[in-house]
C-alpha cells in the first residue's frame, strides 16, 4: 500500500504546516483529519503542530515522510485544509 505523509501549508506558502496523507499514488495531498482511520487526537499543547500525535504514530507503522518540495512535484492539487 501505498503511504506517504507530508507537512504541507494550511493556507498558501507561508502558513502554518499541517500532516497531510496519500494513500495512492494519483490521489491528492489531503489532511490528516480526513482519514479518521489513521489520525489520533492532537496533543493539547498551545501552538503544536497540527498532526504531529498522528505523524507520530504513523512513522512507527511504516509511512514515508516526504519533504514538502518533492510533494509538491509529485502532485499537482493537494486538497483543501479543513481542521
Amino acid at each position: 500500500m501505498h503511504r506517504r505523509m507530508c507537512w504541507l501549508s494550511a493556507s498558501g506558502d507561508n502558513g502554518e504546516k499541517v500532516l497531510h496523507l496519500q494513500t495512492a499514488p494519483n490521489e491528492p495531498w489531503r489532511p490528516y483529519t480526513t482519514f479518521r482511520q489513521f489520525a489520533v487526537p492532537d496533543y493539547n499543547i498551545p501552538g503544536g503542530s497540527k498532526g504531529w500525535a498522528t505523524y507520530q504514530k504513523l512513522l512507527k507503522a511504516g509511512w514515508t515522510l516526504v519533504p514538502t518540495a518533492l510533494a509538491n512535484e509529485f502532485s499537482a492539487s493537494v486538497a483543501p485544509v479543513e481542521l
